[in-house]
């Protein structure tokens, strides 16, 4: 089973589609339990099966906005 931080982190978790192809949810963690692991991200909120998830990690806050050019 991967381990996730604390609900409230940022984190990066790699899952497996149903056809196979893994992508990523990037985004701030909401809840995990022993069946669910939700992120909000860019995406909207995702809903992922803990069964699906080959990696996750916690990552650093985004970068701040670069100031407009004049």
């Amino acid at each position: 089973m991967v381990r996730l931080p604390a609900p409230g982190n940022r984190v990066v978790v790699r899952y497996l589609l149903p056809t196979g192809q893994a992508t990523d949810a990037l985004g701030e963690l909401l809840s995990a339990d022993d069946e669910l692991v939700v992120v909000d991200g860019k995406r909207g909120v995702e809903r992922i099966r803990r069964s699906d998830i080959v990696a996750a990690k916690p990552v650093p806050p985004p970068p701040a906005p670069r100031p407009r050019r004049t």
